[in-house]
């Protein structure tokens, strides 16, 4: 499973596979054609508080990780995040999209990071809660 992020506002590609807004904001003039995304899970994105503070402290890199990771453990956070394991789990390729100008130092980095598995997710996220959710799921649909 391989994970691609990419700016919005770029061309679509074949190659994008499942094409995944991780933005709070709706990116400016941006029609829902153009940007063709198979989900947008806002629930993702930073706070808006911690959005702006890491826009005016973009030096502070690994504070801004920190805390984004600890919104990350939110309970809606955690049900976009498991959706988003979800998405990865059922695509080949998967690109989240951001709107940020900085390439290399935005939400949707931390968010590849956690799918590759290259960071800890935060607690009580992550494949194995996935996987599990769905086997209760599937177990309370057998018992009806």
């Amino acid at each position: 499973m391989a994970v691609a992020i990419k700016r919005v506002y770029e061309l679509p590609s074949p190659q994008d596979g499942g094409r995944v807004l991780v933005d709070r904001l709706w990116p400016r003039g941006m029609t829902k054609e153009a940007a063709a995304l198979d989900a947008w899970l806002k629930e993702l994105a930073p706070s808006d508080e911690l959005r702006k503070w890491y826009h005016t402290h973009p030096e502070q890199w690994s504070k801004f990780r920190e805390r984004y990771l600890k919104e990350l453990s939110a309970e809606k956070a955690q049900q976009a995040l498991q959706e988003l394991y979800e998405l990865r789990d059922s695509n080949r390729q998967l690109t989240l999209l951001f709107g940020s100008r900085t390439l290399e130092r935005n939400n949707a980095t931390v968010l590849k990071e956690l799918l590759e598995g290259d960071r800890k997710p935060p607690k009580g996220t992550g494949p194995a809660r996935a996987a599990s959710a769905r086997r209760a799921q599937t177990a309370r649909g057998r018992s009806r």
